[in-house]
């Protein structure tokens, strides 16, 4: 038989001119629609709906309004493959029991083909048995990209390091998730572009620029962000001994700005060189952008006087005229819009805002910029509303950076924008938003996204190591960047690649610095977003257990037992004509295989990869007690082609899964 697409179900299983559901979808004018990706459970949540249609026909009564009918998997397999409370929704507007509602749903049910059991549980739960040997042969768990957001422009700005020194895990973990998520839109069906915006007129390129020039530095580096990475290091601590120098900061501040000078061109010669070799090392990782936006050219270019001339028509944007804030220009909050900003002034962050204000500054009294401003310009140009457009040259192949003597590109212009920045700026990404909103740009300001997550941390023993001291007994230690203290990324992958060195008994397939890198990216995004990494060496080290390794272990073992079984292709054939009685082992496998389009769907909508690295893990996991439970090579003749389908099947799945991810799915390893 034919292998089904899921578009295919559905104009079979369902009718247009009745209600239909899936979960998270909202009512309109009484019936409900799938949206995204089509899969197994919305099919069944949209013939949950259907039938709880029929029920409120026959007593009458109009589709409630915020009724949802949820479909969900049950925790416990014994509960059946899919379960919905929708009875208990019911139950007061039927005026009903729960049980006798879920007992007449129950009924309405067991039509369905892909049903082998439909019973009602208490206190008014559906619990649906599916036919796997049906869907075997009808269903398929790779789902298409929904063409309908394909229209649909997502900018995802991401990585963002400040280009005056060597890269460190932190970093890596912004760049890992925010890469994660531009695949998993672009899975779903979204066209992404992705930015990596380049702070080369803030203080840390000054303080480097200051150090090059004034604070002498000897020794052999093979890299020039490991040579900033000292300096940058070596002139914080000379500006806590020379107040002169820490002055010179300022001018330097003032001379990038400018743009016409010496000064100006070393500092764009070193943040150049640095974020050529920020976006090779993220290269190593598989993480690759499509734009370098710099900050210099929002200034010189225009962008900010643009925006200003904008905001002057808000009455939110005012220029102070006393208090401790006289002479700056302010983003005030609406209800703080009569007097002047008289809030304490906070300690400044790395990037120069003004973190704790309750008013914001954009343009501080000796009208130097905050970081801010430039972020406000620059997000008035993502979505087309700053009436200014960059030009372009190509930086390395399939890469652009915006540059004043290039050409026209069809950059910006998003629907959508999401930026991946730790959790520490949830106060200038609200300010951003703000500016949008005081500018009218009500819908813009609704479509930011902040993508937030915890910051990577140095566990006691990983922070002696690097020669912090640990006596104060606390749990972990801040990497920071003037102190010098943190974990290259380059030296965290080459200690990972001597590690598996180390554990691998022969060389094959993969190398070992493609595993480690693998490995690295896996560890830091299996942790929730909101959690912060307490970065351990010893256990990033490790290749055990829940870890990347294991993942593209499970996939090179499925693919040498297809090779083995004569199935080398990576398409995953039609099912076979026959398929046997199902063993709990593989109903297990299937039922979480049917999951993935699912998963995919509510970690694009949720913008939460640690739903995939849970589902992969899971998946590895069903996997291998499937071929070590259930002979497939050796099968009996019946047998053996429906446990290679699934095999393929699993491989497939799980390869989707990795890709995703970002890790390599090795065919030998």
């Amino acid at each position: 038989m034919d292998v089904l697409r899921f578009e295919d179900l559905v104009y079979e299983l369902g009718d247009a001119t009745r209600p239909t559901v899936v979960s998270g979808a909202v009512p309109e004018n009484g019936v409900l629609v799938i949206r995204g990706l089509v899969t197994l459970r919305s099919l069944i949540a949209r013939e949950v709906g259907e039938a709880v249609g029929r029920l409120l026909r026959q007593g009458g009564l109009e589709w409630p309004g915020g009724l949802e009918p949820l479909v969900e998997q049950p925790a416990r397999i014994e509960h059946g493959d899919y379960t919905t409370n929708v009875a208990l929704q019911l139950a007061r507007h039927l005026r009903k029991p729960p049980i006798q509602i879920a007992a007449q749903l129950a009924g309405e049910l067991r039509t369905l083909p892909m049903a082998s059991r439909v019973e009602a549980a208490a206190p008014g739960f559906v619990n649906i048995w599916l036919d796997w040997r049906w869907w075997a042969s009808h269903g398929t768990m790779l789902p298409e990209p929904s063409k309908e957001r394909a229209a649909e422009k997502v900018v995802v700005e991401h990585t963002s390091i400040n280009p005056n020194k060597a890269a460190h895990v932190g970093h890596l973990r912004n760049a890992c998730i925010g890469d994660t998520l531009a695949r998993l839109l672009r899975r779903v069906g979204y066209r992404v572009e992705v930015h990596n915006y380049i702070d080369d007129l803030g203080d840390q390129v000054a303080d480097t620029v200051v150090g090059i020039l004034h604070v002498p530095i000897t020794g052999r580096y093979s890299r020039f962000g490991d040579f900033c990475w000292d300096v940058y290091a070596r002139v914080s601590q000379a500006y806590e001994r020379d107040e002169a120098l820490k002055a010179r900061r300022a001018e330097v501040l003032h001379a990038l700005e400018a743009g016409d000078n010496n000064t100006a061109w070393l500092g764009r010669l070193v943040a150049e060189r640095v974020a050529q070799e920020h976006v090779a090392e993220m290269g190593a990782f598989g993480i690759t952008y499509n734009l370098l936006v710099w900050e210099s050219d929002i200034v010189r270019e225009g962008f900010w006087a643009a925006a200003f001339e904008q905001l002057q028509r808000s009455p939110l944007f005012v220029k102070e005229t006393r208090g401790r804030l006289a002479g700056c220009w302010v983003l005030k909050q609406p209800q703080q819009q009569e007097g002047p900003a008289e809030a304490a002034v906070g300690q400044e962050d790395e990037a120069g805002d003004d973190e704790h204000l309750t008013d914001k500054v954009l343009v501080r009294s000796n009208g130097v910029l905050t970081y801010t401003a430039k972020d406000i310009a620059y997000h008035l140009w993502k979505f087309g509303l700053l009436g200014k457009e960059f030009r372009y040259r190509r930086f390395a192949q399939g890469l652009w950076t915006t540059a004043p003597e290039g050409t026209s590109r069809p950059f910006g212009r998003a629907k959508r924008v999401l930026n991946v920045i730790d959790r520490r700026q949830e106060y200038p990404q609200a300010m951003v938003r703000l500016a949008l909103q005081a500018l009218g740009f009500g819908e813009a300001a609704g479509a930011v996204h902040h993508v937030s997550y915890g910051v990577v941390s140095l566990s006691p023993a990983t922070a002696a190591r690097l020669g912090m001291d640990t006596s104060d007994g606390r749990s972990s230690y801040p990497m920071s960047g003037r102190e010098g203290i943190g974990i290259k990324i380059r030296d965290l992958l080459d200690l990972m690649e001597a590690s598996i060195d180390r554990e691998r008994s022969r060389q094959v397939g993969l190398s070992s610095r493609a595993i480690a890198a693998g490995a690295i990216r896996y560890f830091l995004l299996r942790y929730n977003l909101a959690t912060e990494i307490v970065f351990d060496m010893d256990s990033a080290l490790d290749v055990h257990g829940n870890t990347g390794p294991y993942l593209m272990y499970a996939h090179a073992r499925a693919a040498g037992i297809l090779r083995k079984g004569g199935l080398e292709s990576r398409s995953v054939p039609p099912a076979p004509e026959r398929v046997p009685e199902i063993s709990q082992v593989e109903r297990a496998l299937l039922r979480h295989l049917a999951d993935w389009p699912d998963t995919l769907e509510m970690a694009a909508v949720e913008l939460n990869p640690t739903l995939v690295t849970t589902y992969a893990y899971e998946l590895a996991q069903r996997f291998t007690d499937f071929y070590e439970n259930m002979p497939v090579l050796k099968a009996p003749e019946h047998e053996r082609p429906f446990r290679l389908w699934l095999v393929a099947l699993s491989r497939a799945v799980l390869a989707d899964a990795l890709d995703v991810l970002g890790l390599p799915a090795p065919e030998r390893m």
